[in-house]
């Protein structure tokens, strides 16, 4: 029932700042760990970050370690990802997914949003 949705993608510059919401639709995941994962043209998907349910831990892919920014706002029911100092290989369609805490599958995601980072 509860359905995710990405925005907030688009084109930039190398070196410039984008930030990613995802919001939840028909529910709430305030008790789901978030990730963001993305795929570029001819690569599988990628992990990029997490965050726990209650925003308390994350982790990064190193790729993207000192750059982005995972953060779960269970008022809003949204998790964001904020991008900073934006590389051509950042480029890609960035998916947020749910999952229970404690389960490895994420078993909820949603459309994407393509990121374009231009050099």
């Amino acid at each position: 029932q509860v359905q995710l949705v990405e925005s907030g993608g688009g084109l930039v510059q190398a070196g410039g700042s984008l930030r990613l919401s995802c919001a939840a639709s028909g529910g709430t995941f305030i008790r789901y760990d978030m990730a963001w994962f993305r795929q570029a043209p001819g690569k599988e998907r990628e992990f990029v970050a997490a965050s726990t349910w209650n925003n308390g831990s994350t982790t990064y892919t190193d790729s993207v370690k000192g750059r982005f920014t995972v953060s779960k706002d269970n008022v809003k029911n949204t998790v964001n990802l904020q991008m900073n100092s934006l590389k051509a290989e950042d480029t890609a369609v960035y998916y947020c997914a749910a999952k229970a805490p404690g389960s490895r599958n994420w078993a909820l995601w949603g459309q994407g949003t393509q990121v374009t980072v231009s050099s």
